[in-house]
């Protein structure tokens, strides 16, 4: 038997989503599916699959599947693209999205961006989580010094004078599934310009390289902000654009961003 599933196609700063709404029904969306899905050639391609359900505390609860399959707690930027679609929907300028990380809150600012509060950051070797008590303000991994932080899914922040040439696609799938890291982790690559500007690219656990990453640009915020090397209120650039990022005095981390819709369309499964 065939059903006939529709989906919306989103990006924030082209990490881009196929989103499929699930509430008030059962879709079949798995890790198969997913994988089809996302492939660039053979399916519709994206950085990760979302599926929407009801929740009884939220306005929605997001189901996230990355590129492979893989099930994540958390998408900064899915939930920008996500809380755009509710507010939009009720005629609001704020939302909750409920998340396997937790509840996030998101509100449309004046400029039109999508600003989410993350959450507060988690730094404890056993909530990232690693393989060994380390202080995670400096970690060893694969013969390089990094931050590792969780804001929601793990990441590991390395520093560098010329993000450019960073190691991304050759050195980021090896500290993805080092040992240090028993559920993989994201990977940044950090360049500070300034005390208010950092230049990054990523490495997304389940992906590949990407073009953006909210909870990535958040980690490099967080890492830097730690390490002296910038303020509490900075702008992440990255290669598909910009997130303003601030660090709050209680530890919450809030990420405002553009959501963009892209296109409609349906997809013919058998069950």
């Amino acid at each position: 038997m065939n059903i006939t599933i529709p989906f919306l196609k989103m990006h924030g700063l082209s990490n881009d989503f196929v989103i499929v709404d699930g509430r008030g029904r059962d879709w079949p969306v798995e890790a198969g599916m997913a994988r089809a899905l996302a492939h660039r050639k053979t399916g519709i391609g994206c950085d990760q699959v979302v599926v929407l359900r009801d929740s009884l505390q939220a306005d929605v609860s997001l189901m996230i599947l990355n590129a492979d399959g893989g099930e994540v707690a958390a998408c900064g930027n899915a939930t920008r693209c996500v809380a755009d679609l509710v507010m939009v929907e009720r005629g609001i300028d704020h939302s909750t999205i409920e998340t396997k990380s937790g509840f996030l809150m998101a509100t449309r600012t004046p400029q039109g961006l999508i600003a989410v509060d993350m959450g507060p950051a988690r730094w404890d070797w056993r909530d990232i989580p690693l393989s060994q008590d380390v202080d995670t303000r400096s970690i060893m991994v694969q013969g390089v010094q990094g931050c590792a932080v969780n804001v929601g899914n793990p990441h590991c922040v390395l520093w560098t004078d010329d993000v450019a040439s960073a190691p991304v696609t050759t050195l980021g799938p090896l500290i993805e599934t080092d040992p240090l890291f028993p559920e993989r982790t994201n990977v940044e690559w950090a360049q500070i310009v300034d005390k208010n500007t950092i230049i990054m690219r990523v490495w997304e656990r389940g992906v590949g390289e990407t073009d953006a990453c909210g909870t990535g640009a958040c980690a490099a915020a967080l890492c830097a902000h730690r390490a002296g090397l910038t303020g509490s209120q900075v702008t992440v650039q990255m290669r598909g654009g910009a997130l303003a990022i601030t660090l709050r005095e209680d530890g919450h981390v809030i990420m405002a961003g553009p959501s963009v819709f892209t296109f409609r369309g349906t997809i013919v499964v058998d069950v």
